[in-house]
């Protein structure tokens, strides 16, 4: 009976769902394709993500309470172009230099954000509209008004993007100890299950001794630590700092990549296995549909529709969830 249950309770389970979905897509595209499967091309495919899926462990724990964070690209603009000024007229050199002024920059950031929201109670998706377009107004005043650096003033900094250790890509390892911190964090801290408290009902995490404003606040400079480094492994990644990177998209991938995780939109439910998985079908996606011959101009089409299904799927599994939680009270 134990087995029974426990299989039961694994193929219900939105993970298995997702893993599923990822092993089927790399079967069908390696068929067509089979260099598609191999050790190069899933490290080539997490470096060429690196941002997204790092950054997807900031905006798992802002949604887990509910909130939502648009601003968080303009905060790495901004963090990427200051130290990519730096390396250009500054004279700074050091590539853990450059790291930790990034990540200070991306703090400083969430940090504001969160006591915004936190403090003044401003809706997030209003807070975080008004900062994407503040901090993106700096990351423009950074760079003198539209310069950007290359790989010329970069140094020696860009190597840290094309460098390796064992076999891997720097930039595979830092996704490796985000979620292997971030797993333990959320599972096993005292802090990481006051952000699902929170999340799930907030009159009764404040009635219980947790300091609501306290978490959300937390939350959004996560969020800001997290912007502050991607922005310096972007810089690492291509080599160049323009005000302008990921202006458009980069916050609704990560988003998108949560929400096909099966993080709640509404707070309380995601994990960081989850988010792993949807950052890695987004991540396949822009990889896998020119190999099965499907035009670039789709696939943005393709995100949406996949999106739109796995919200519909969540919801008609947490009501199942629901009724048969809602069925085991009344016996």
């Amino acid at each position: 009976m134990k087995q029974k249950s426990t299989l039961k309770k694994l193929l219900g389970s939105r993970e298995f769902l997702l893993l599923v979905i990822v092993i089927a897509m790399f079967l069908i595209v390696s068929a067509i394709n089979p260099a598609f499967f191999s050790f190069k091309a899933i490290s080539d495919m997490m470096k060429n993500n690196a941002v997204t899926m790092v950054m997807a462990l900031g905006m798992l724990c802002v949604m887990l309470v509910g909130g939502i964070d648009i601003s968080c690209m303009s905060a790495l603009a901004l963090a990427a172009m200051s130290i990519g000024m730096l390396f250009k007229y500054g004279g700074l050199t050091s590539t853990i230099l450059a790291f930790l002024i990034a990540t200070a920059i991306g703090t400083a950031c969430g940090f504001v954000v969160g006591l915004i929201i936190s403090r003044a109670d401003v809706p997030p998706i209003i807070a975080t509209m008004g900062f994407m377009y503040i901090w993106r107004a700096l990351g423009y005043l950074v760079s003198f008004g539209g310069e950007w650096a290359g790989a010329n003033v970069l140094g020696t900094f860009p190597n840290f993007g094309t460098g390796s250790l064992l076999g891997l890509n720097n930039l595979v390892w830092v996704i490796i100890i985000a979620y292997v911190i971030f797993f333990i964090f959320m599972k096993w801290f005292r802090l990481g299950r006051k952000i699902y408290a929170v999340g799930s009902n907030p009159e009764a995490a404040q009635v219980s001794g947790i300091n609501v404003r306290n978490i959300k606040l937390l939350v959004y400079t996560i969020m800001g630590v997290l912007s502050g480094l991607s922005g310096a492994l972007y810089v690492a990644t291509y080599a160049s700092a323009q005000p302008n990177m990921n202006e458009t998209t980069g916050a609704m991938d990560i988003i998108a990549a949560c929400v096909i995780g099966g993080v709640s939109m509404s707070g309380g439910r995601g994990t960081v296995i989850g988010v792993l998985l949807g950052s890695f079908i987004m991540a396949m996606i822009p990889k896998a549909l020119p190999l099965l011959h499907i035009d670039a101009l789709w696939q943005n089409t393709i995100k949406g529709v996949l999106i739109l299904v796995v919200v519909v799927v969540n919801a008609v599994l947490q009501r199942v969830a629901d009724r048969n939680a809602l069925s085991r009270r009344e016996m």
